[in-house]
């Protein structure tokens, strides 16, 4: 089969495709999927960069071992172990499951869903990792309830888009801060206030908010803090905050009532199948910045690395 591998580290020209071995079942719960279309987010850049350094511990040291990049993938299921109950071959489904940029990946049976019939396979594949991360931003660690504000800081990535259109669902005002030219897309999601970051500073501004999600960190932890109410709390979002900023937040957290610790968006058995319903509902769409094919994938990662994709990247494997 076709597999995307990476080379080396440092560089978005360090993939490149190769004929590998077709993976096969290794446990009766295991499920093989035909890829369709996988995914790309932040983790792959960390991936590709080898920064932070324990990033290497799982793509090889002293370089990459025969890794394949990507989380998230939508496609058919072409056999499954004796043990799955939940899936049959044909069946089309999604998930975040690693490795997914290739023309097949196994996956364990928990980890998949059955596709949302509204979305076709590039859609499905631009949901799981980032829409979960948003989900358990918005939802548990921020416990989002009908009538606060709510702000979102980088409302036009990967997780912000879905974090926008989920605060909105939980029946949330909320606010989105973006550049210029996403000014109209961040309204068009759901957003009752946008703020242009290259003209305004929010954290300078009058009103006050229950929920900071912070996925940029490009502002200092108090800053962010001044501008919430006396019960909200600012959660940075561990996908794109660096290192430091995140053990600062951590530290400070035990301290600052108002200050939330980074959390771990890893999914819950059931998150699929809410984001699902309100992919159904119509209460939550995709946004997808691009597709790629797989032998574009180099051009895919350059685009990713320069951190100003609008919603998510995509690449169409079959």
């Amino acid at each position: 089969m076709k597999a995307i591998v990476q080379t080396g580290y440092g560089s978005p020209d360090a993939f490149e495709i190769r004929e590998i071995a077709k993976p096969q079942l290794k446990k009766d719960t295991d499920v093989l999927v035909r890829v369709h279309a996988a995914g790309l987010h932040a983790g792959d850049v960390f991936m590709m960069r080898g920064v932070p350094v324990f990033t290497r511990l799982m793509v090889g040291l002293p370089k990459p071992k025969n890794y394949i990049p990507g989380y998230d993938l939508a496609g058919v299921v072409e056999a499954v172990g004796q043990d799955v109950m939940r899936f049959k071959p044909g069946d089309e489904v999604f998930g975040s499951i690693a490795h997914s940029c290739a023309d097949y990946c196994v996956a364990p049976e928990d980890s998949l869903e059955l596709k949302p019939p509204k979305l076709n396979f590039e859609q499905a594949a631009a949901v799981p990792t980032s829409a979960v991360a948003a989900l358990i931003g918005i939802r548990d660690a921020g416990k989002v309830k009908p009538g606060q504000k709510v702000l979102i800081n980088g409302a036009s990535g990967g997780v912000g888009t879905f974090a926008v259109q989920i605060a909105k669902a939980c029946g949330a005002e909320v606010t989105g801060v973006c550049s210029t030219r996403n000014l109209d897309m961040v309204r068009s999601i759901g957003a009752d206030h946008v703020i242009d970051y290259t003209k305004d500073d929010f954290t300078k501004g009058s009103v006050r908010y229950d929920m900071i999600l912070d996925n940029v960190a490009n502002h200092t932890l108090s800053a962010c803090r001044r501008v919430l109410t006396p019960q909200g709390k600012h959660f940075p979002n561990s996908g794109n905050s660096g290192m430091p900023y995140i053990l600062k937040a951590m530290v400070v957290s035990i301290f600052v009532r108002q200050q939330g610790a980074t959390y771990v968006g890893n999914p819950k058995p059931g998150d699929l199948i809410e984001l699902t319903k309100l992919i159904e509902a119509g209460k939550v769409t995709p946004v997808i910045d691009r597709t790629y094919l797989l032998a574009e994938f180099c051009e895919a990662m350059r685009h990713l690395n320069e951190g100003h994709a609008r919603g998510k990247l995509v690449i169409t494997v079959t």
